[in-house]
């Protein structure tokens, strides 16, 4: 489609203005926020810890590693590199799925379940802090219809959402 198909942009009026920089600015600013959490309080980055948490709340504590991409919104690339740096120190081990072996399995050690249970603390008290605290319990259930209508509006045929992972329905 070129410029000249493209339909006349519906512009934002000055409070979806508003509301878009806040939210931009909110998106950016809080992976960073967790990260510098993780880093300080448990020694790795969010994305990793997201990664080894993920595992936590599996069946046997192991997902294909394509499903590990999906929760963590990455690359299999990106995953693969992160994983690498997880094995090398205990807390994931990578083995060929028996029932389709072009697929890799990632499995959460004992080592990177203790990993998991000695960073779960500070990092729920930071979420708390930065996202439920300040919010009354209207405002949470609305945040998360919100972000599952955003998440489907990115990609309608997702099939994982943040409650596959607890295993809430």
């Amino acid at each position: 489609m070129n410029s000249e198909e493209l339909p006349e942009p519906r512009w934002l009026d000055t409070d979806e203005q508003k509301i878009w920089y806040s939210v931009a600015y909110a998106l950016n600013r809080l992976p960073a926020a967790l990260d510098a959490q993780m880093q300080r309080d448990a020694g790795v980055s969010q994305f990793e810890y997201m990664v080894v948490s993920a595992l936590s709340m599996a069946a046997e504590r192991t997902l294909r590693m394509s499903v590990l991409a999906e929760y963590t919104a990455s690359t299999l690339s990106r995953l693969s590199n992160v994983v690498s740096r997880l094995e090398d120190r205990g807390w994931v081990r990578r083995t060929i799925d028996p029932t389709d072996r072009r697929a890799s399995l990632a499995t959460l050690t004992d080592k990177g379940w203790s990993k998991v249970v000695a960073s779960a603390p500070a990092h729920v008290n930071e979420v708390r802090r930065l996202i439920f605290d300040p919010l009354t319990k209207a405002q949470q259930r609305q945040l998360g219809q919100i972000a599952e209508r955003i998440l489907k509006a990115i990609d309608p045929s997702r099939s994982a959402t943040a409650r596959d992972m607890t295993g809430e329905p």
